[in-house]
């Protein structure tokens, strides 16, 4: 059984990940300081596959707890989620940023190589390609960043490339999501933002319970169909699937392969909203805001290279993924305790 040591694995996508790798049947190992998630994350995880992954509580500037983690366990492989991860706060504290997904991942991989350990599945973002010339965004497309935490990512990336490059036994695959919702079937998994949520899905979700007055809609005269922003929504269990891909690919592949997960299809920030009226079963309040500077009209995937090279096609769709996370926000008013 292949050993799978997975960073941040207690947060919204890497416990999705984990129930993932151990249901195809991975041992999996966390590495999580809880930042931005629950230790009750494990019992949930347990719930779901039937076995309570091994737990260490590090950070990854903690070198030392790093290389313990390396030391104790036979590890095959390893897949990197963890990191800051909120734009809008990495542009208040950009330095805070860069040292712990830049320096902390560069301990990880000063790790990784002591150990011996030199196959990485790197959670990366569509963020790399800021505004693109055009849709669907192929992996080809350039590359560059109009925010710290994007930059973090791309950064990441060029290391990665770098590593592989001066050692051909690396194996790396650059998974570049675009925008994770939704929630596991079962309800007891799902995202927890800290505060009021960001993103579109979370912060819908709070107007659905009441726990917010309406939804802010920013901008109504873009080039789409509707005139909002339209952007690429994959189900979070599609997304840990494709990372399960990955992983087996990794093991029969060295070099580095940067790759979209996506579901190819783009959903209008209205058709996003009205899919989780349908899931809640009533009209939810929204307002017309003006643009918000930075927004762009459309972005979705180009997912041929990830059908091509993993197998992987995503699966769910917008109905399902508003279900989905309507049922876990219902199911967990308070979060995951």
């Amino acid at each position: 059984m292949k050993r799978i040591l997975v960073t941040g694995g207690t947060g919204y996508i890497g416990s999705h990940t984990c129930v993932e790798l151990i249901q195809a049947g991975y041992e999996v190992i966390i590495m999580d300081n809880l930042y931005n998630s629950s230790i009750a994350v494990l019992d949930r995880i347990e719930q779901i596959a039937g076995t309570k992954p091994k737990f260490y509580r590090t950070d990854l500037l903690d070198k030392e707890g790093l290389e313990r983690i390396f030391a104790e366990n036979e590890i095959d492989a390893v897949i990197h989620f963890a990191g800051y991860k909120a734009v809008g706060e990495s542009v208040q504290i950009p330095m805070t940023y860069y040292e712990n997904n830049i320096a902390g991942s560069l301990n990880l991989y000063r790790a990784m190589d002591n150990a011996g350990v030199k196959k990485l599945v790197f959670s990366s973002s569509a963020t790399v390609y800021g505004d693109p010339e055009s849709v669907p965004i192929r992996e080809d497309f350039k590359t560059h960043t109009t925010n710290p935490y994007g930059s973090t990512k791309l950064m990441n990336e060029m290391i990665l490339a770098d590593i592989c490059t001066s050692d051909p036994e690396w194996s790396v695959l650059l998974l570049r999501y675009f925008n994770p919702i939704g929630a596991h079937r079962s309800g007891l998994l799902g995202e927890v933002p800290n505060g009021i949520p960001n993103n579109l899905v979370p912060y819908i979700a709070r107007v659905a319970n009441g726990t917010l007055d309406y939804l802010r809609v920013w901008g109504n005269d873009y080039p789409t169909p509707d005139g909002t922003g339209v952007r690429d929504y994959i189900h979070v269990v599609d997304l840990a699937k494709g990372h399960i891909k990955a992983v087996e690919y990794a093991f029969g592949h060295p070099g580095c392969e940067r790759i979209n997960l996506g579901t190819g299809n783009g959903y209008s920030v209205l058709e996003v909203l009205h899919a989780y009226e349908k899931a809640c079963g009533r009209e939810l309040p929204y307002r017309i805001m003006d643009r918000r500077p930075g927004d762009i009209a459309e972005c979705w995937a180009d997912t041929e290279k990830a059908e091509r090279l993993l197998g992987w096609k995503a699966q769910y769709n917008i109905d399902d993924m508003c279900e989905d996370s309507w049922r876990f926000t219902v199911n967990n008013p308070d979060g995951i305790k």
